[in-house]
Order: structure tokens, then sequence, then C-alpha cells
């Protein structure tokens, strides 16, 4: 009797030692599960190749994130246009389907009137200025603008100084311009300020530009040299001129759905990644201006320098829409950006 009941104890122990096993596995299911659905993904896509400055940056941000979050936000990126073009990609932002995007300031004006100033022809003297102001106080306060748009402007980023390239004759003076069919990014400022230099502007998904100057629909483009090497339009283009004519910025913008969901923390880091990224973007872009106008003449491409007095007769043209879109945009707003870049430029 007394073995029997030793072994029914035994039977007990160890059904109830299983029991206890089943439970933890249980509870370690749960435990891996709900780590897993913690971990939270970022599709990050661009317009611009996988060579650029930009896309660089993104990679850089990409690896701040994941290292200082122990991998529990992860970053898929995107490059080419594989997610769309700069606006297909910032309302997907607002839809929250896609969490991040990197577009210049000129198609973000068609959601927030006032980075329009940004686009406003020869506004920044230096990049150094453009630093200043961009990443001051009234660079954040138009940033700010985004949240109605649920968006989020973590940092500005750099796409650089714009010239132009054209099939047809090289441009030295204002009267050059004439005549001339130029691709321009969708905004209206953009539009006008090309039709006051006599050219015949139209605007086009960036996806679709080197195809249009290839089969001769548009004569020409305007973009930073990096972009302009790097998507080879020296094989589509003869002449590049250094307009300059803007200095053209990049946002890197969050869905704003998104970003909400972040922990306080995870909000930071992001944040802190987009600032020290973009700064490493700036310093890669500013890099390959120097390098790119001479691999552009290697291939072939015709170089026109614009002197500071054919500069200044083009900015001179312009004024009359620098001053309507100053009402549009606000003149009060465009007030603090001219008085940071002039407090700027004394430093």
């Amino acid at each position: 009797m007394k073995k029997f009941l030793t072994v029914i104890l035994l039977a007990v122990m160890v059904l109830a030692l299983a029991a206890c096993a089943e439970d933890k596995g249980d509870a370690g299911e749960k435990s891996a599960g709900s780590s897993k659905a913690e971990v939270k993904k970022i599709r990050a896509g661009l317009g611009l190749n996988d060579l650029h400055p930009q896309y660089k940056g993104l990679i850089k941000f990409k690896e701040i994130v994941e290292e200082k979050t122990d991998g529990q936000i992860i970053v898929e990126t995107y490059h080419s246009g594989q997610l769309g073009d700069d606006r297909t990609m910032t309302e997907a932002l607002q839809l929250g389907s896609q969490e991040v995007t990197i577009p210049s300031t000129a198609p973000l004006a068609n959601f927030v009137p006032e980075f329009g100033i940004f686009d406003f022809p020869f506004l920044f003297p230096t990049v150094e200025v453009a630093d200043e102001v961009l990443d001051g106080e009234v660079g954040k306060k138009i940033l700010d603008k985004l949240e109605s748009q649920n968006l989020v402007g973590l940092a500005y980023w750099e796409n650089g100084y714009r010239d132009v390239t054209n099939s047809k004759q090289a441009i030295a003076t204002a009267a050059d311009f004439k005549g001339l069919k130029l691709r321009t990014m969708e905004n209206e400022l953009h539009l006008e300020a090309f039709r006051a230099l006599g050219a015949n502007p139209t605007p086009m998904a960036f996806t679709e530009l080197f195809t249009a100057l290839q089969q001769k629909t548009v004569d020409g483009q305007e973009n930073p040299l990096a972009t302009i090497y790097l998507q080879k339009y020296y094989e589509v283009q003869s002449h590049v001129s250094n307009t300059n004519h803007v200095y053209s910025p990049f946002v890197f913008l969050m869905s704003k759905s998104f970003y909400d969901d972040l922990t306080e923390e995870q909000q930071k880091i992001v944040k802190e990644a987009a600032i020290e990224a973009g700064i490493y973007e700036r310093q890669l872009n500013r890099e390959a201006n120097e390098t790119n106008l001479a691999d552009l003449q290697t291939e072939g491409i015709t170089y026109t320098e614009v002197t500071p007095e054919a500069r200044e007769e083009m900015k001179q043209l312009v004024q009359p829409t620098i001053d309507k879109f100053t009402k549009k945009i606000g003149s009060e707003i465009v007030k603090e950006v001219y008085d940071a870049i002039e407090a700027a430029s004394k430093k």
C-alpha cells in the first residue's frame, strides 16, 4: 500500500511539473510574441538613386536608429522613386501607408505654403547662411506647420544650389533662356520665375525626366550638380551653366500617425538621428558638388560660367515674381526669413 501511494505521489508530481513547464512555455511564447509586436518598421523612400548623398544620408539614419533602439525600430530604404515621386510619397505619409520621405521644399509648398519662401530665387548667398537659417528659429517655425498636414518635419537636409542644363545652347545671360522648354518641379513659384526669364517651363515628375530629355519632350532641366551627374543627364544634355538660381533644401518628413505611436524615447532617437544624418548628408553633398562639375565636363558636357552681373540681371527679372509670392506666402514669415539671412550673413 505504501509503495502504491508513493507511485501515485510521484505521478502527481510529474504531471504538476509538466503543467508548470507548459505554462512557462506559453508565457515565453507570449513574451516573444509581445516583443516581436513591439518592433516598428519605417519604410523610407527617395526619388534619387542609391549613389546620391541623400541616400547615403538615409543609410546613416538607418544605422543610428537601429543601433540606438536595439532593433526595436527597423528602417527599410527605397531609392530611385520605387515608392513614387515626392508628392505621391508625401501623400502616403499623410495616409499612414509610408513612414518617411525626404522631398525638396518645392513640392511641399503645395501642402504648407510657407515652404515656398525657400524657393525664392537667389535667396541664400552661401550654404553656411542657409544652414544657419534653416537650423534656426525661423526654420523650425516652418517645420512645425507640417503637423497640421499629418506630417512631422524632423530636420533640413541639402539638395543644393540648382543649375540649368539643356540640349540647345549655352546659357550665360537671362536672354539665353528665351524659348527654352525647361522641366521644373510642380511648383507655381518656379514656373512663374522661369517664365519671367523667358523660358517655357514644364512641370513634370522627376521619375519621368530622363526619358523626356532623351525624347526631346523638353530641352532642359534644373537640378543641383550631384543630381545632374548621378542621373546621367550628360547623356542627353550638352550644356550646363552655374546659374545657382535657387538653393534647394530637403526636408526629412515622417508620418505624424507613425511618429505619435512611438515612445517618447523613440521620438527623441529618430529626431536626433535625422539631424545627425542630415549633417553627414550635407557634407557629402558639398564634396560631391565640388567634383561633379569636372566629372560632367569629362563626360563631354559644355560648361558656361554665369557672371555675378548676369546673375544680378536674372534676379531683377524675377523680382516681381518674388513680390507676388511674398503676399501669397505671408509678408510676416518672409520678413522673418530675410531678417535671419541678414543676421547670419554678418556672422
